[in-house]
């Protein structure tokens, strides 16, 4: 026998749900580095005349956004020479030293660079990270958020499932849409759900930031943490956004009452394109500078939707606790990130919340899916609703406060119920719906909305647009409710309002809990309990890396590869696009890679047969397609909107070579679309044909039911975000920011199509 036969063992490991994760090689070139690129700068800090004039080896002459609002508005003068002057390794050794307070170490950060934050947290092990975030996160209790949502945005199963998120213990809710529209509707829901639990829970529905800003005007949310901040100037602008307009952003925030939070993570630029082949590590720690100097009481921090993209570098799960421990070492509340699914692997799932558990967080996740994986439009979450108990079981082997409680089986019952028959009596007495009865315990039995008859989401868009264009407001909720016979839950809501009179809860770390504020002022972490210990050698630590399944540039690309490479292009350009007359024209706006260095989306549709069905289902709802290549940009939102603005009928589709997609309109809000597609893994052809037909009912003024692309629960950041992001590195590499969109045609061989 020349040839060993292969140890079964490797067979069996080949059916575990980790081999659903990627890995990627470390390539810092690339983007790919979690503590240290070597584009990554020294730190330092130069002064003149009380003024910053160098940041990390850059002069005042070139500094970015991103530099001049640091060096303006985070570090202190008076502090700068005493805090870069001393050793990083010192420093990391004050921090898990029980007799230094957090106040000097809090002090010691106003003056330290972004490369001087990360050159401290470098050397630290992840069980000294973990003891460090113990002592230096700000409020003394322990919180945790929830993610309340489902596919059918119906508002009775989010009043049920809010009641419950709250029974649960969770001091947070959190909602978003499958239907950007249906936005008023769902936080309505939610708000008198949340009421029904207990009195005093914040509320947050997410949605484009006007938007957001207008339902919390209105009363129905409490806090915002949407406003998005980046850690490199690229990734600003391509959002249409400063450090100063997001600064304006949270004060407007603020000043209406409404506690706030920045988000950002590592690897949110890598996804973007626009990483500048610094570490994550590094760029996050421009981003909570920023976040400090805005003067935002908290960030949503820890990877956040990029964590399943860090995870898979190498010390990536080390790396999102890093950034949380500077996030909480810089005096901001902390909502600690595991809100997105990292892993297929259970084990991984549970290795990554635990540090977490052991040491506490302001708010252990930023959104801990309190509904069924499928019903979670933000995605899959670290936990789901499948793992409450789960969660439950390991506060009570740690003994442990992950700020969970469990449920009582025939109360939550009659909380379920309670919550639906109260938004079913708000509806009635508004007039906004009106709610069958077998709807009632259809949605109060069911696990997930799978199970429930109930309304649709163009219903449920029917209710919300009647809420927004009526100007309803919270308080007319409590009135409906009081006048319902539901004078607790009117009370619960009522006290919230009261709330954002007084202001109590915009401190850091602020939270209520039996309808009282604690926080960091009247509730701190006063906890009080090394660079020794065991480290990796270098050759152990690349035996570590080397796992399989690592994905590359170069095998992406293989698998890009057409299948007859001397084949003609299919899409053939015809002169610069300009603007439509048809009023029934429906633009595509392909991206910059479509059909040429990219062929197929990631659920493997090869790009012909997506284009094919999106101009065939254009015809089909009385459409005229036409085809353009945008290449200014390979933002999706900006693909779609710039489609619009060039089709007589106002309505356009963005799509990516990846397959994620948007209908637009030109005249709404650039990330405010009328319908997002943007798991393209799972998204159908038929899907694609659906899209088109539903765009093309939009220039006849109709108002067709929203196509709904099924998420079944797979962790499908995990699976596809290492190759996503390479994928959009090849898009962004060909984004020309001056160039004029050019029309195109399908020519398949038999002449040409648009």
């Amino acid at each position: 026998m020349t040839t060993p036969p292969r140890w079964r063992r490797f067979d069996e490991w080949d059916t575990r749900a980790l081999r659903h994760d990627q890995f990627a090689a470390q390539n810092s070139e690339a983007g790919f580095s979690t503590f240290q690129s070597p584009w990554d700068p020294a730190p330092s800090a130069r002064l003149e005349n009380g003024r910053i004039v160098e940041i990390d080896g850059k002069p005042e002459a070139e500094f970015d956004i991103i530099d001049s609002f640091i060096a303006t508005h985070f570090l202190d003068p008076d502090i700068v020479e005493e805090a870069m002057a001393m050793d990083s390794t010192e420093v990391a050794r004050l921090l898990v030293d029980i007799n230094v307070p957090r106040e000097r170490l809090e002090r010691l950060a106003c003056g330290m660079t972004p490369a001087k934050l990360v050159s401290v947290v470098s050397v630290m092990s992840a069980l000294e990270i973990t003891f460090a975030y113990a002592k230096m996160r700000q409020r003394r209790t322990p919180g945790n958020q929830a993610h309340v949502t489902n596919a059918k945005d119906d508002p009775l199963q989010l009043a049920a499932d809010a009641a419950t998120a709250v029974a649960l213990g969770f001091d947070e809710i959190e909602t978003t849409m499958r239907v950007a529209s249906n936005s008023w509707a769902n936080a309505m829901a939610c708000a008198v759900g949340a009421a029904v639990g207990r009195g005093g829970v914040l509320f947050q529905c997410s949605i484009e930031e006007a938007e957001e800003l207008q339902i919390g005007m209105a009363g129905f949310t409490s806090y915002a943490e949407t406003v998005s901040v980046y850690g490199t100037e690229a990734a600003f602008v391509d959002g249409d956004d400063t450090p100063w307009s997001k600064a304006f952003l949270t004060a407007a925030y603020a000043s209406r009452g409404i506690k706030t939070r920045c988000t950002s993570g590592a690897s949110a630029e890598l996804l973007m394109g626009f990483h500048e082949r610094k570490s994550v590590l590094y760029l996050e720690a421009r981003c909570l500078c920023l976040q400090s100097a805005m003067g935002v009481q908290g960030t949503q921090n820890g990877g956040i939707d990029g964590a399943p993209l860090t995870a898979s570098m190498a010390s990536g799960m080390r790396e999102l606790m890093a950034e949380n421990l500077i996030a909480v070492w810089l005096g901001l509340e902390c909502a600690s990130g595991n809100d997105t699914r990292v892993s297929e692997s259970e084990i991984r799932v549970g290795a990554k919340i635990t540090p977490y558990l052991l040491a506490g967080s302001d708010l252990l996740c930023s959104g801990f899916g309190s509904i069924k994986k499928y019903d979670n439009s933000f995605n899959p979450s670290l936990f789901n609703g499948e793992e409450i108990e789960d969660y439950l079981a390991l506060q009570r082997d740690f003994e442990v406060d992950g700020g969970l409680t469990p449920l009582d089986e025939e109360e939550t019952g009659r909380l379920r119920m309670r919550a639906i028959e109260a938004v079913a009596a708000v509806f009635d007495e508004l007039g906004l719906a009106e709610v069958k009865p077998e709807w009632m315990s259809s949605v109060a039995a069911a696990s997930g909305s799978l199970e429930t008859e109930t309304f649709s989401p163009g219903e449920v868009t029917r209710i919300s647009n009647k809420i927004r264009d009526r100007r309803l407001t919270a308080l007319d909720v409590v009135r409906a409710l009081a006048r319902r016979g539901f004078e607790q839950e009117a009370e619960n809501l009522m006290l919230m309002l009261r709330q954002r009179i007084s202001g109590d809860y915009l401190q850091t770390s602020a939270i209520l809990r039996d309808g009282k504020v604690i926080s960091a002022i009247n509730d701190p972490n006063h906890y009080s309990g090394p660079a020794t210990g065991y480290n990796m050698t270098p050759e152990r630590w690349e035996k570590v890396q080397n796992v399989r399944d690592l994905q590359t540039i170069e095998k992406v690309m293989e698998h890009e590869a057409p299948v007859d490479p001397t084949a003609k292009a299919w899409l053939v350009p015809v002169g610069t696009a300009g603007k439509g007359k048809d009023a029934h024209e429906v633009v595509v706006g392909l991206s910059p890679a479509f059909g040429v260095e990219l062929t197929r989306t990631t659920a493997g549709h090869d790009l012909i047969d997506v284009v094919l069905a999106l101009t065939e289902g254009i015809r089909d709802g009385g459409g005229v397609p036409r085809l353009v290549r945008i290449r200014h940009t390979a933002d999706t939102s900006f693909l779609g909107l710039t489609a619009a603005r060039l089709s007589g009928s106002g309505y356009g589709i963005g799509i990516q070579a990846k397959g994620t997609a948007v209908i637009h309109k030109a005249d709404r809000l650039p990330h405010l679309n009328v319908e997002l597609f943007s798991n393209s893994p799972v998204t159908t052809l038929d899907h694609y044909r659906a899209m088109g037909r539903n765009a093309a009912l939009y220039t006849h003024g109709e108002s067709p039911e929203p196509v709904l692309v099924p998420v079944d629960g797979r962790s499908l950041a995990a699976r596809y975000h290492v190759r996503v992001s390479m994928l959009y590195a090849i898009e962004t590499s060909l984004v020309e920011a001056d160039a004029s969109p050019v029309e195109v045609v399908m020519e398949l061989g038999q002449g040409a199509m648009r």
